[in-house]
């Protein structure tokens, strides 16, 4: 295998399906589906979770920043949850740990215990970004990559891949196959913010972005297929 330790970080949005708000459950089972095929071939799976189809900090436009930012913490615990039902029920053992305390329905994040998990075949859903206001799930996902020495973040978005242009507004947008991570900061490009992505600079973390709901693209790109967009 190309890689034998994955983050797979998905957005909240893009649980949510054409739904836009919420968990679709179609959704869900096309993950939970790919999840068990990637975790049969051995592969060690950790996977950050978005809340925004719930709640995003912007949101709360007269509201504490902290406070906005802290309700979209707990956004993304409902998330893990979800997804960690439906792949127990998929006879894949997952944990859920959360950077803030919540001990009556999840662990907290201590990453010894993280690597515990991997070394005994369980997939690790790491919820509530950092823990911190002011820091995206982007940043928790680029943080936790370094902190688990993860060869690589796989980014399931709603496009497939990275372009010059924002596709929706830009007709002739031209899609990227590989890019340095400077010059999505440079270009101020939209894929993370550029905190995370200069984490990932600073640890050589490449970064695949690719689709979400494209057929099997969590298993491409895990199993390091051509797909997407890459970021090194």
């Amino acid at each position: 295998m190309k890689y034998s330790r994955v983050l797979l970080k998905i957005s909240g949005e893009a649980l949510a399906g054409e739904d836009k708000f919420g968990i679709n459950p179609s959704v869900v089972q096309h993950v939970v589906k790919q999840l068990k095929i990637i975790h049969q071939k051995g592969i060690q799976i950790a996977i950050v979770i978005g809340g925004g189809n719930f709640w995003r900090g912007r949101q709360g436009q007269n509201m504490d920043r902290t406070t906005a930012d802290h309700m979209g913490m707990l956004a993304t615990i409902i998330n893990a949850l979800a997804l960690q039902d439906a792949c127990e029920k998929a006879d894949i053992p997952t944990r859920v740990q959360t950077a803030i305390s919540v001990p009556a329905v999840a662990e907290p994040y201590i990453l010894r215990k993280a690597i515990r998990h991997f070394e005994k075949g369980r997939i690790v859903i790491f919820a509530c970004g950092t823990g911190n206001p002011y820091f995206t799930t982007d940043t928790g996902a680029a943080l936790r990559a370094a902190e688990i020495d993860a060869d690589v973040i796989l980014m399931a978005k709603n496009i497939d891949g990275l372009y010059d242009s924002d596709p929706k507004k830009n007709s002739g947008a031209k899609k990227l196959n590989e890019i340095s991570y400077l010059d999505v900061i440079n270009k101020g490009l939209n894929l993370m913010d550029s905190t995370s992505i200069a984490m990932c600079m600073e640890n050589k973390i490449p970064i695949i972005a690719f689709a979400l709901a494209d057929e099997n693209s969590i298993v491409k790109a895990a199993l390091g297929e051509r797909i997407g967009t890459i970021i090194k």
